[in-house]
């Protein structure tokens, strides 16, 4: 993570906690440092956020194995329910659209985010799309393993469209978790698992697990940029409104995909062939989209508090997790090729998350002096007065 934020990360850590570190209108250069009140609840904000998408990312993937393990078929469901669950949030929207707002931010033309949002949402459903597939297609651990590559693509773009800088560790990284994904690529031993995964599929769905873990790293780099360079705001109400409006819109993509498809059609006698009873169909579904909703809150109240790679480096956090949980209750094979790769992509993770504790320690440092300066700088003025 780049020094400027870093320095946003710790100087309005107060603002981002009650929702908006650009709000007051103040530069991080200028802004006070937090009190440690404000410092505790911008990082209890921070955890939530953490906790919901973990927990929502691996309960939802863990359903979505189940729901074509016990004989769900239609894509376009799979990929309806990561974004239908939108009503959830209606109740949050309407609560934080009480709070009182900042006059400080203008508010974009209403057909500028209209189509912001629009067109995240089409981003949004395309990705889910291709996620339904790659999780069809490859058994979970090898799907988890190679969705580490957002870090690496994030890295990328945040770089380009966010001015992240790129470091020794950071670039380490990188190239750490793409070598660990290239040796799940070449190891055709991935596929020993005793899920329904159809046979054949595994460079298709190599490929599009892939292509969607780097849509999915544009798609946080462009919602930073929005926060910053449009909304020029992260309030909790411009994060949940961002939530609800995108996913909207990819629920409604989703919907269409369904119906044009034809896969409608079949769903009754899905669900007549669930193997484990309509009721467990229903419900499978049903928590797979609270699990997304929970996830994509948790994502984009990390993006907008911290940055899009912050975001991409905590939802690779359940890399380790998932391989295991796919070999205890999906019968996967963990080859060797698989534990090194997992190995590989831990140590990537941890080199990340150094470089973000040298540049804390380095903002800390940059915040030390300043108030040493500011100290100083009273106690001339008293003497000369």
């Amino acid at each position: 993570m780049g020094d400027a934020a870093e320095i946003r990360l710790q100087i309005s850590a107060g603002d981002a906690g009650t929702g908006g570190v650009a709000d007051n209108g103040t530069s991080p250069a200028t802004a006070a440092p937090p009190t440690m009140s404000e410092r505790v609840r911008w990082w209890a904000v921070v955890l939530v956020n953490i906790v919901f998408l973990l927990g929502g990312q691996s309960v939802a993937s863990f359903l979505g194995r189940i729901y074509y393990d016990q004989g769900g078929r239609s894509l376009w469901m799979a990929t309806v329910v990561q974004s239908c669950g939108t009503p959830l949030a209606v109740p949050l929207l309407l609560y934080f659209r009480r709070r009182p707002r900042s006059t400080a931010v203008t508010r974009p033309p209403l057909l500028k985010i209209s189509a912001i949002y629009a067109g995240l949402g089409v981003l949004l459903a395309a990705d889910n799309l291709m996620y339904s597939y790659a999780l069809l297609y490859l058994p979970l651990s090898t799907y988890s393993l190679i969705c580490a590559t957002q870090l690496s693509f994030n890295a990328v773009f945040s770089y380009f469209l966010n001015k992240e800088k790129f470091t020794a560790l950071i670039l380490n990284s990188v190239v750490l978790l793409t070598f660990s994904a290239a040796l799940v690529g070449v190891s055709h031993g991935s596929d020993g698992t005793n899920s329904s995964v159809p046979e054949g599929k595994f460079p298709l769905g190599f490929a599009l697990t892939l292509s969607a873990s780097a849509l999915f790293s544009l798609i946080l780099s462009l919602m930073q940029l929005t926060f910053d360079k449009v909304l020029k705001s992260d309030t909790l109400y411009d994060v949940m409104e961002m939530q609800f409006w995108s996913n909207t819109a990819a629920a409604v993509v989703s919907v269409a995909g369904l119906f044009i498809s034809g896969e409608w059609s079949s769903l009754d006698g899905e669900m007549d062939g669930y193997k484990k009873g309509k009721v467990a169909y229903g419900m499978t579904l049903a928590w797979t989209a609270i699990s997304w909703q929970l996830a994509t809150v948790g994502m984009m109240g990390l993006v907008a508090a911290v940055s899009s790679l912050f975001t991409n480096v905590i939802s690779t956090v359940g890399l380790p997790l998932s391989p295991i949980v796919a070999v205890i209750f999906f019968g996967d094979r963990m080859d060797g090729v698989k534990v090194l790769a997992m190995l590989i992509g831990v140590w990537g993770f941890l080199s990340y998350i150094y470089q973000h504790y040298l540049d804390d320690a380095k903002v800390k440092k940059i915040l030390a002096e300043r108030l040493a300066d500011d100290d100083e700088h009273q106690t001339v003025k008293l003497n000369t007065e």
